[in-house]
């Protein structure tokens, strides 16, 4: 929306969460418009919400258990309006070494059993579905509790981001994939929330 709003890049990375874009601005510019990108924080350092009302698209990044996870609000036909030769990619750098976890640094930490991972997730998500399973794997692989906090944000982004509430827990029969202990490794939630955990 060049004839609208300034180019914005934001970026952030864990213990640096800012409450502006790159520039130090919290909106699109002064061309008429500008204010259709907005950049708001409820909790700074925490919690950062980016509204881009001219395309209906809504991002917010979160800091939970010392990673970063952001959820996405985008109408299909802006998500799929570019190429793959166009620059509008969310993450392009990958996780930091710092940011990585080898397995022997997960052994180091102590190994939770799938029945305590999936009791520490059932305490916040109650309902078997893909966040549950999310969380069930993040818990599992990174030895770290705090990781049901990040699940259950990202359940709560999507009730805010769903009409129908009716679609608002996601099954992995509903994507015609049985659930085994094989599925947890896979990708589950469509989109709608993305924990980068980079294993080596």
């Amino acid at each position: 929306m060049q004839e609208c709003i300034d180019q914005k890049v934001y970026q952030a990375e864990v213990d640096n969460l800012p409450a502006a874009f790159e520039d130090g601005s919290i909106n699109g510019g002064d061309r008429p418009g500008g204010s259709s990108l907005s950049i708001q924080t409820a909790n700074p350092g925490n919690h950062v919400e980016i509204q881009a009302a001219y395309i209906g698209t809504t991002i917010i990044i979160r800091q939970t258990a010392g990673q970063l996870s952001f959820s996405i609000k985008v109408a299909e036909d802006v998500a799929t309006a570019f190429s793959a030769e166009q620059d509008l990619q969310l993450c392009v750098g990958g996780c930091p070494p710092s940011q990585r976890l080898s397995r022997s640094e997960r052994n180091r930490r102590g190994a939770i059993t799938t029945d305590t991972a999936r009791r520490l997730c059932k305490e916040g998500l109650p309902v078997e579905d893909a966040y549950f399973h999310s969380c069930v794997f993040d818990v599992l692989i990174s030895g770290d509790p705090n990781f049901t906090v990040a699940a259950q944000a990202a359940l709560e982004d999507a009730r805010a981001f769903l009409p129908d509430l009716e679609k608002l827990h996601l099954f992995p029969s509903d994507a015609g994939v049985p659930l085994s202990s094989a599925t947890l490794l896979a990708p589950l939630l469509s989109g709608l929330l993305v924990l980068w955990l980079c294993i080596q």
